[in-house]
């Protein structure tokens, strides 16, 4: 078992590779609350744990410690992944195109193998609510002529099954 100073030291050194900042690495030890990430250790394995609003929202525990640094660099790369759409954002365009594709791209950095199991993920997403590129001009359209008609414009897509 890896101690918090050992992950830290590896998170780092990962995050390097992809320039990601600090201030969204999960926290060690202890969480600062507002659904920033923190690790824990402990004899019954690491823990990936989310704490919002003071409640705890998420833990994983795992003994295998690249499942723990692979959901670590999930969110990390979501978090750059979504920097990235905002600043690089195209009209017209589910956003999760944008991300989508950048977050692979940043996985793929450190780890083909996590950059699989993310896409997976990703397919699985999309298989029940698929890019939807006309979302925005659906909501510009209801603001002047209402819900119904802007759907009747740009209809809603139904869930593949």
């Amino acid at each position: 078992m890896k101690s918090l100073t050992e992950i830290k030291n590896e998170v780092s050194r990962l995050a390097e590779r992809i320039g990601a900042p600090a201030k969204i690495w999960p926290t060690y030890g202890k969480s600062e609350d507002f659904a920033r990430p923190h690790i824990e250790v402990d004899s019954r394995g690491y823990h990936y744990v989310v704490v919002e609003r003071g409640e705890e929202f998420q833990r994983i525990t795992t003994q295998d410690l690249d499942e723990l640094l692979c959901k670590i660099f999930q969110n990390i790369t979501f978090s750059l992944a979504c920097d990235y759409e905002l600043a690089h954002r195209v009209e017209n365009q589910d956003c999760r195109r944008s991300v989508f594709r950048h977050q692979i791209e940043l996985l793929s950095k450190i780890s083909l193998a996590w950059a699989e199991r993310e896409s997976e993920r990703q397919e699985e997403v999309l298989r029940q609510h698929p890019f939807d590129d006309n979302s925005d001009a659906r909501v510009r359209l209801s603001k002047q002529v209402g819900w119904k008609m802007a759907c009747e414009r740009f209809p809603l897509l139904t869930q593949k099954g």
